[in-house]
């Protein structure tokens, strides 16, 4: 039987294995492996305890979500209907002011009901919108910042990796957690935009207004022929409906979200085929996606063995009990446990920090009254602070791989600051008020019967 030293102890041999860069799933594993071992020093118990998880995770096909959202992404992304959302939120959005940098927010957020991870939002639009912001004379931190900030709601608003995996750990309802994220999504879209708005009527050089660029490209606005409108409005129309088909099908209860997220590939498939995808680019991106979502799928296998490890040895419940016992009420415990997530985005990576720490967290959260999916949306955005934090920040450094020549770290670092507070915002107002994550599930749950 395990004493409270040895847990403490196995908890931070796993979390000094991490920092020391032992891949994470490296690290689950053997932690989980040297757990069972401890309490029954049998190596048959833990090859059975190994193979008997590894059959019962690997089998359900909720794991199926992951490669097929990304599927869906990545065939809309290839196609260009990025290039085309772009464009058409640009020429929708003219009459505001800062509106390349609303365009970009806009634009992200659309992109992330078809793509599951921020990266590739941050990879795309430092090609897409950087370009145009710089021609119009935009301030470059401002720009570069508004690009890392916003692709953070490639993780927030569903289908979203970061929710797979959170919902594949606390074996709650995927569907349930991706229609949580959409209002909270909005929420922080309209901080992005209010943010905006105020440095383009404050600080109106920042964007570009009264520069010689600006003046040269009569006042930034960027001419679509008739032909060319007709046909971005097309594409992003099916994109929409393409979303809608996805995720509405799951919010009603049509179909799972793993019968969803084939839906989608496959609707994603006929609209990069329409655009003139060639069997070479569907070959490259069946490829790229089998590369990332492999490693994915191992890390889950890992990370339920490390869950498992952890009720059974009692750190579940010992850290459940503390916590309790600290008469920190609700918030005090959330607020814990976000600077927890905090001080971990400094140092690793997302699904790294809810692989160590939700299967301990959540079960506290649960215990102190605080709601599965509002928790579930909360924890994301706390965790997708570590994206815009130094010195990880893997956002940041996506978009200066992506524009080598344009800006230095430190530069994109600080102006993605007041979407980090945002976020923070975000945060705040979930734990405040969780119905803002939980109303619409209910209500599609109503809808559905």
């Amino acid at each position: 039987m395990f004493g409270t030293v040895e847990m403490f102890a196995l908890l931070a041999i796993m979390m000094v294995m991490v920092f020391a860069g032992v891949h994470v799933a490296v690290a689950l594993g053997m932690g989980a492996v040297a757990g069972i071992y401890m309490m029954q020093g049998d190596m048959t118990v833990v090859r059975n305890f190994i193979a008997n998880t590894a059959y019962e995770s690997l089998r359900d096909y909720v794991f199926a979500v992951i490669p097929l959202f990304m599927l869906m992404g990545d065939f809309l992304a290839k196609c260009g209907a990025t290039r085309d959302l772009f464009a058409l939120i640009n020429r929708l959005t003219r009459f505001l002011p800062g509106r390349l940098a609303i365009a970009t927010v806009f634009a992200n957020a659309v992109f992330a009901f078809v793509t599951g991870v921020s990266i590739a939002a941050a990879a795309a639009f430092s090609r897409i919108a950087y370009p145009e912001m710089k021609r119009h004379g935009y301030e470059r931190k401002f720009s570069l910042g508004c690009i890392a900030g916003s692709a953070c709601l490639g993780m927030l608003i569903p289908p979203s990796v970061l929710m797979i995996v959170w919902g594949v750990l606390t074996e709650q309802a995927i569907g349930k957690i991706f229609i949580a994220g959409i209002f909270p999504g909005f929420v922080l879209v309209a901080f992005y935009c209010l943010y905006i708005l105020g440095v383009a009527w404050f600080q109106p050089e920042r964007v570009g207004a009264g520069t010689k660029a600006a003046a040269r490209d009569g006042g930034g606005d960027t001419a679509l022929t008739d032909a060319e409108f007709r046909e971005v409005l097309a594409s992003t129309l099916l994109v929409l409906l393409l979303i809608a088909a996805t995720l509405g099908g799951i919010w009603l209860g049509f179909f799972t979200p793993t019968e969803g997220a084939g839906v989608g590939a496959a609707l994603a498939l006929l609209l990069a085929l329409w655009k003139g995808l060639g069997t070479k680019e569907i070959y490259e991106v069946v490829l790229a996606v089998g590369r990332t979502s492999a490693p994915l799928l191992m890390l889950l296998f890992c990370a339920q063995l490390y869950s498992r490890v952890l009720s059974m040895t009692g750190v579940t419940g010992a850290v459940k009990e503390l916590f309790l016992a600290s008469g920190l009420g609700v918030f005090g415990v959330l607020a814990i446990m976000v600077a927890v997530w905090f001080v971990l985005g400094c140092l690793i990576d997302s699904i790294s920090i809810i692989l160590l720490t939700v299967p301990v967290f959540a079960p506290v959260a649960a215990a102190v009254g605080f709601d599965p999916l509002a928790f579930a949306v909360l924890g994301i955005l706390a965790i997708e602070c570590g994206l815009l934090t130094p010195p990880f920040g893997i956002l940041v450094f996506t978009v200066k791989a992506a524009l080598p020549e344009e800006g230095s770290v430190g530069e994109i670092f600080r102006g993605s600051v007041p979407y980090w507070f945002a976020l923070l915002g975000v945060v705040v107002v979930i734990a405040a008020f969780p119905g803002v994550a939980t109303w619409l599930p209910a209500l599609g749950t109503t809808l559905g019967k």
